[in-house]
């Protein structure tokens, strides 16, 4: 077993710089992550990408490089191929590489498992051809694969990024079909104040939309009742806009409706969570300096609420030299020197969010589904199935487990669990927060009865894992 001072778990922005910097501070350091390479999901391979992906995907992308390499600098353990799928409530870690089960015991733990797209539910998202925009993304950082032939439905920067790079890679969209209204951009003026003093964002935008408006790609806004048509695989898209029926043909559709906190860790170690209503999610507790209900746990970056790469990268660091101060390593005069720059930086950096999220919130359609449409996707739940079981009297995610297996799959709930509390919560007439979220226990990803006996090490007695209560 490993024993370190820090354990972080993820390698995105703020993982790389959180474990820089305590290693800087001479701490010993494990970071765990489950790619190849250090990166996370925005600077998915940004070491080993070529010039050509560099040109296309922008310096959104490139400006990893310079966290990777200081990462690669730092006395740092870098296990690679690292699937968590314990916590425990003292800081041990057990994961497993190549199908051999690991541990690791720290004095503190940095979660910086960052994000995941938030679910988008229509009929026909199951079909072939159909996928979210972050697999677009991973396609072109990871494999240098382009899409094409395709629509990009939803709302959110992202919807922008992805259509300009792949104009840029010489496939650009058919149509780029977003679902928000002018009633969100005229709610979201009322945080205009705050976005114009983070204005590097609101300027990146609208240079993003000059790009596609100049390309002559179609955009189609204020779209509702999207579905996918297709047999075998996707089709076209088919949705309402300005009061008519639209229907664009596309073998590729890419699905995006924001990002949301990705709380399966921190869900699973039974820490503090509370519902926002601005990111439409739950968000862990934590205050500035990323510490949760557990001290022996911090979350970092996009987990603790949706802020994007560079407020992840502040937000790392910040962290890390907080974890020092409570292990005596600095002191707390020291932490707030240090610390100063990476504060305000991540503050400036906040100070869009707010009018982004009003702006581009998720649509009604996909928040509540139409009752055909299939949620969970591991054991094919549809939104009527969750309806019913409300009728039936279920009130919460963790009893639909027992009317239908809905968050029982091999993603236990992460692509199902906001739609299923929203689902509830609507036909209960309750709130998120009084519904509430699935129950998450370990093992957190599917893993193997022989994956579980390497913890025996000698072919003695296993070591203590909890798998559930």
């Amino acid at each position: 077993m490993l024993t370190a001072d820090i354990a972080v778990l993820g390698a995105g922005p703020a993982g790389m710089t959180a474990a820089t910097e305590a290693a800087r501070l001479g701490l010993t350091v494990v970071l765990l992550d489950e790619q190849a390479a250090a990166g996370g999901q925005i600077y998915r391979s940004v070491g080993q990408s070529s010039a050509r992906q560099a040109q296309v995907l922008g310096t959104d992308f490139t400006d990893g490089r310079t966290l990777v390499a200081d990462l690669a600098q730092a006395a740092v353990t870098h296990v690679t191929n690292a699937v968590v799928w314990q916590l425990g409530s003292d800081g041990t870690v057990t994961y497993s590489v190549d199908g051999e089960a690991r541990q690791v015991t720290a004095r503190r733990v940095i979660l910086a498992l960052g994000a995941l797209e938030r679910p988008m539910p229509i009929p026909g998202w199951t079909l072939p051809g159909v996928m979210t925009a972050g697999a677009a993304q991973i396609l072109m950082k990871q494999s240098a694969t382009v899409p094409t032939n395709a629509v990009i439905a939803g709302c959110g920067p992202l919807v922008y990024l992805l259509a300009q790079q792949l104009l840029r890679a010489g496939h650009p969209p058919r149509a780029l079909v977003e679902t928000q209204i002018p009633a969100d951009l005229a709610r979201a003026m009322r945080h205009l104040p705050g976005a114009l003093r983070g204005w590097r964002y609101l300027a990146k935008g609208a240079r993003m939309l000059a790009e596609i408006r100049k390309a002559g790609i179609r955009r189609y806004t204020g779209a509702t009742n999207l579905r996918i048509d297709g047999g075998g695989s996707a089709e076209a898209i088919g949705f309402s806009s300005g009061g008519t029926a639209h229907r664009v043909e596309a073998a590729t559709i890419l699905l995006h409706q924001g990002v949301v906190p990705n709380v399966q860790a921190t869900r699973s170690l039974g820490l503090d969570h509370r519902w926002s209503d601005r990111q439409r999610a739950f968000v862990p507790v934590a205050d500035d300096w990323g510490r949760t209900s557990n001290e022996v746990f911090y979350v970092a970056g996009d987990g603790a609420g949706i802020g994007g790469a560079k407020a992840a990268e502040y937000a790392g660091r910040i962290a890390a030299l907080d974890a020092a101060a409570s292990l005596g390593t600095i002191d707390t005069a020291e932490r707030d020197q240090r610390s100063l720059a990476d504060r305000r930086a991540r503050a400036t950096e906040l100070l869009a969010r707010p009018f982004l999220d009003a702006a581009y919130p998720p649509a009604t359609d996909t928040l509540r589904p139409a009752d055909e449409t299939i949620v969970c996707r591991c054991e094919e739940v549809t939104a009527g199935d969750i309806r019913q079981y409300a009728r039936l009297g279920c009130v919460g995610p963790n009893q639909t487990k027992a009317f239908g297996r809905s968050g029982m799959g091999p993603c236990q709930g992460r692509y199902c669990g906001l739609t299923v509390t929203e689902v509830l919560a609507d036909a209960n007439g309750r709130t998120p927060e009084e519904t509430g979220y699935f129950r998450i226990r370990a093992p957190l990803k599917p893993l193997t009865l022989g994956e579980l006996a390497t913890l025996s090490g000698d072919g003695g007695e296993l070591e203590t894992v909890e798998l559930a209560k």
